[in-house]
């Protein structure tokens, strides 16, 4: 009977360790923070830090300046879009995850400007569509 009583004390002092130990590992990836600014650079990482999601330059306002990239979690470049004072400004391209073009155009002053094009997942022409020019308007 003590054998017993001795075995069970001995399983719970096991079981309750190991979900301790369990917790402390789901809380430690909770904590862990997974972006930093540093000399004027944001870096994002997925989960773990071992690959960047989103890199790009911010100006000392902490808005988004210059080229802007995402990155699949595999390290592929998926998109980028260029950025002044915060605001989309120039080329953008964003590809599907499988690496094709899904759609690419322009930005001015965070709208979308000129012609946009788009395509489906095999790399086909899907539509074109003209958002104008604001300067002429």
């Amino acid at each position: 009977m003590m054998k017993n009583t001795l075995l069970l004390a001995l399983l719970a002092v096991l079981t309750l360790s190991a979900c301790s130990s369990s917790d402390d590992a789901n809380n430690a990836a909770k904590d862990e923070v997974l972006y930093e600014i540093k000399d004027g650079r944001f870096t994002e990482w997925y989960p773990g830090k071992k690959q960047v999601k989103f890199e790009g330059e911010v100006d000392i306002k902490g808005n988004r300046e210059g080229k802007w990239l995402f990155y699949s979690d595999k390290g592929h470049v998926l998109s980028f879009t260029f950025y002044d004072k915060g605001k989309k400004e120039g080329y953008s391209v964003v590809k599907h995850p499988n690496g094709r073009l899904h759609y690419h155009g322009e930005y001015h002053n965070d709208k979308m400007v000129g012609v946009w094009t788009s395509y489906d997942e095999k790399g086909n022409l899907k539509q074109e569509k003209d958002y104008g020019n604001p300067e002429s308007e």
